[in-house]
């Protein structure tokens, strides 16, 4: 049974954004109003209170994220105005009353509106990255409070992408229910390179049209992963960042239709000893995608020596879910803590939710919220299993 929590007039503007700490009893909430909000649970009766508020950016927040309690009560917000912003909780003298946000660190250098901002996992210290729309992957480490560096700036569009992982493209290309290029008489590689050519190339000016997003990978094992998109493709790239050498682009995930429309969220899915990878991606043309990524061998990982022939050193990705139901912008994919359920919202005014059962290979939908009555015959069809293979 689904159960939900109203908070009345939140803001004064529309609410872009909500995310929960990591014990689930805050909630930051930002909005059109240039404001942020800080709102507690109240465990015995269920409602929540506003907890601090305050005028964060001179234009509009469009996105949170909290950092690992292990660094204090920490959240991160990105605005239209360019900026990326840290905030800290002040130790309260009281202990009635909680303490006040304060800013820490103004992060500065995108040269255009800031549409997502993550802290990395905490096993990695205390990181965090942020795309904008001059199509750049920026990651800021904290040296410490007030001090945080610029580590890796990143275009994401003309990122280096390997040639020895061209056959995981080549997979991330096909069709759902076709997982292997098709081509005959030519090589995988010239395949696939001649079919992200044929991709549009975007500059980021069509900030109406557009997407940015990006989600960290949550397991230690693999290093530091990032999944984001940029402008209009429908293009996801997984870009791997390491100290003794550049980022790269290990994988990229396409439905393969150019015409798909661009990606506006990323979801990484909490591992949870599974031996492969759920990303999600919701998109401007209604569909919520669920990606199994399948990694490359240890031993090719760790040595970082993948040869051109070496397929065991490969990412490999495929599509098993696609729906389609909300049938008009995806705004937010997001997983449970294990990665077993995933939510998606909708411009259609409903928040749904996807469960995989038989080993992963089908997806079907748990439920959904809306402001509207469901009709029967959308609930009747709803009720349907997807079958994306094993």
């Amino acid at each position: 049974m689904i159960q939900t929590g109203l908070i009345p007039n939140a803001h004064s503007d529309l609410v872009t954004d909500a995310a929960y700490d990591f014990y689930g009893t805050r909630l930051a909430t930002c909005s059109l109003d240039q404001r942020i909000k800080i709102w507690q649970l109240d465990e015995q009766n269920g409602k929540w209170a506003v907890e601090d508020d305050w005028k964060a950016h001179d234009a509009a927040v469009s996105k949170l994220s909290w950092a690992h309690p292990e660094f204090g009560s920490i959240i991160a917000s990105a605005s239209f105005d360019r900026t990326v912003k840290v905030w800290e909780q002040l130790l309260s003298s009281t202990a009635n009353h909680a303490g006040r946000w304060v800013e820490k660190a103004v992060l500065h250098e995108a040269r255009g509106t800031v549409r997502g901002v993550e802290f990395a996992p905490h096993h990695f210290g205390l990181k965090l990255a942020s795309i904008s729309t001059d199509n750049h992957l920026r990651v800021y480490e904290c040296l410490e409070p007030t001090a945080w560096q610029l580590s890796e700036e990143i275009d994401v569009q003309t990122i280096h992408s390997p040639t020895q992982h061209s056959r995981a493209y080549t997979a991330a290309i096909a069709t759902p229910t076709q997982t292997t290029s098709s081509t005959e008489g030519a090589p995988a590689s010239l395949v696939a390179q001649a079919l992200l050519q044929q991709m549009p190339r975007t500059t980021g000016n069509r900030e109406a049209d557009g997407g940015w997003a990006l989600s960290w990978c949550k397991d230690r094992y693999w290093g530091e992963l990032i999944a984001c998109s940029s402008g209009t493709s429908p293009l996801v790239k997984i870009v791997q960042l390491s100290p003794s050498r550049r980022p790269e682009t290990i994988l990229a995930l396409t439905p393969g239709n150019e015409n798909d429309g661009s990606i506006t969220s990323v979801a990484w899915a909490p591992s949870c000893g599974r031996s492969y990878h759920l990303i999600a991606t919701g998109s401007r043309d209604g569909r919520v995608r669920v990606w199994r990524v399948k990694p490359g061998e240890e031993s090719a990982v760790e040595n970082g020596t993948e040869a051109e022939d070496d397929e065991e050193g490969r990412w490999e990705a495929r599509i098993v879910a696609d729906f389609g139901e909300h049938k008009s912008s995806v705004g937010r994919v997001e997983w449970n803590i294990t990665g077993t359920v995933l939510s998606s919202a909708g411009n259609d005014g409903k928040i749904r939710l996807w469960k995989a059962t038989s080993g992963g290979s089908i997806w079907r939908p748990a439920g959904s919220i809306g402001v509207e009555q469901t009709e029967p015959e959308e609930k009747e069809k709803d009720d349907g299993d997807v079958d994306m293979g094993s």
